[in-house]
């Protein structure tokens, strides 16, 4: 076992003065919570120097030993160590003794004769609530200094904008976690683009293994997920191993699980509640050892609601959750990424990149994008492939976006206006067209072509408009 494979990512300190009790409690935690960092000291001497070298995840501590007592170390630990919590584990079965721990500032008290299933548990849930306070820790540290400490990890997402950057900030903190990772966002916002961001962060040597889960019947979603013994079923002449042991110490990407069917979702959802899972034809399980992280375009809030989604599950993914936003919510990105995809489609279609005229900018961050960043993509490199001279034409774009020149219609890409809210004094006709012609002119930098694009009409009805108010201003 590598230390890229280790789990927790901190060690959990074992401490008691029982040398058989450790190992028994070692194998206990190795078999039924899948813990394989785990340091055994039988002396509470040597858990306190331990300490002090490097941090711990969790410490479990027996109270009645020789040289220092429990209830010292649990103070001393409690004192100097606050992130770590400790779990007294031991034969006292004493009500006053476990009222003293907690109040000295143990996690919980646990009897050496509790059941197995509790024992991890408890176990289970501290290791969480210590990751979720050093994640908010970390996170309430980038956002108050505004940082990415990390850009590198997320050079393919060309972005300005504080919303994406709070994004990237957030995945940096939940980077050193093993719980999932749910990423929601319409379709061509760059989801697996930020899900590589995280493998690149947290398990950069180890391998990533991404699979669409989107139609995948039950029967091929287990094979290929969990993969199959010989003889499991007609035509398995070989043993195979599934995506989850490829993928065993860095990332499961599943894109488009808003589409899983409900089998399958059954399955999904004991692999990551159970940490283990059993390859076809085997009744033996194998433990989970990658993280596993999601995305779809779908709001699986209403599909619970439709019962398409199981709840269950869906809050088991989004321990941790981000939102990609749409192109149309981050405009200012838009230069960049024109300059961006210009250059790489030239270079890769070995011409001289074009300069794209100053308006398009204008034009494009007016328009809604329903395909988001991989629709501009596939509007440059249409563009880019026809062009000729060394300006580009706008006629592509406007073609994509369902504008013609003159023909009065508009191109915001079927986008509704919504409601309208009007003021308690309703402006007179005239007054509300002025104000829609200022608003389009505002939005467009003062061009004309595209504003009337915006309002619906042709550049000589708004030039027509233009030159009547022009005229009314002048005669007052």
């Amino acid at each position: 076992m590598t230390a890229d494979t280790l789990f927790p990512a901190l060690p959990v300190v074992l401490v008691d003065d029982e040398r058989a009790w450790l190992r028994s409690l070692r194998l206990v935690l190795e078999r039924s919570a899948g813990i394989n960092n785990i340091i055994c000291c039988s002396d509470p001497r040597e858990a306190l120097e331990s300490l002090a070298r490097r941090p711990a995840a969790l410490m479990l501590l027996d109270l009645v030993m020789p040289a220092i007592s429990g209830e010292q170390v649990l103070e001393e630990v409690v004192r100097d160590y606050p992130d770590i919590p400790v779990i007294v584990l031991t034969g006292m079965n004493r009500v006053e003794a476990a009222v003293r721990c907690i109040k000295l500032g143990a996690f919980d008290y646990l009897v050496k004769t509790a059941e197995e299933e509790r024992l991890v548990t408890v176990v289970r849930h501290a290791l969480r609530m210590a990751e979720l306070q050093r994640e908010n820790t970390d996170m309430r540290r980038r956002f108050l200094h505004d940082e990415v400490a990390h850009p590198e990890a997320f050079a393919d997402l060309i972005t300005a904008d504080k919303k994406m950057r709070s994004v990237f900030q957030y995945l940096e903190a939940v980077a050193p976690s093993s719980q999932p990772v749910l990423i929601t966002g319409e379709s061509g916002t760059g989801k697996e683009l930020v899900a590589r961001g995280l493998h690149r962060l947290s398990r950069p040597q180890q391998p990533w293994v991404a699979v669409n889960v989107a139609g995948l019947d039950d029967n091929v979603f287990s094979d290929t997920l969990f993969g199959h013994e010989r003889g499991a079923f007609t035509g398995a002449d070989r043993a195979r191993a599934g995506l989850v042991e490829e993928a065993r110490g860095g990332i499961l990407f599943l894109d488009e699980i808003g589409d899983l069917s409900p089998p399958s979702q059954v399955k999904l959802l004991r692999l990551l509640q159970e940490g283990e899972y059993f390859p076809l034809g085997s009744d033996r399980p194998r433990r989970l050892k990658a993280r596993v992280v999601v995305s779809t375009n779908r709001d699986l809030e209403r599909a619970q609601a439709q019962g398409a989604f199981r709840r269950d599950l869906y809050y088991r993914l989004r321990t941790h959750h981000v939102h990609l936003p749409p192109l149309r919510e981050r405009p200012g990105d838009i230069p960049l990424l024109l300059e961006h995809f210009l250059a790489e489609t030239a270079h890769e279609l070995d011409k001289r990149k074009p300069t794209a005229p100053p308006e398009l900018s204008v034009l494009l961050s007016n328009y809604v994008f329903p395909g988001n960043v991989r629709e501009l993509r596939a509007m440059v490199y249409d563009a880019v492939s026809v062009h000729q001279s060394r300006k580009l034409s706008m006629d592509i774009f406007r073609r994509a976006m369902g504008e013609f020149t003159g023909s009065g219609e508009d191109f915001t890409g079927g986008r509704s206006a919504g409601q309208l809210v009007f003021p308690e004094i309703l402006p007179t006709l005239d007054q509300a067209v002025s104000q829609l012609i200022d608003e389009a002119l505002a939005r467009t930098g003062g061009n004309q072509t595209i504003a009337a694009g915006l309002l619906g009409i042709s550049r000589p009805a708004l030039n027509k408009r233009l030159s009547r108010r022009r005229t009314n201003d002048e005669s007052l």
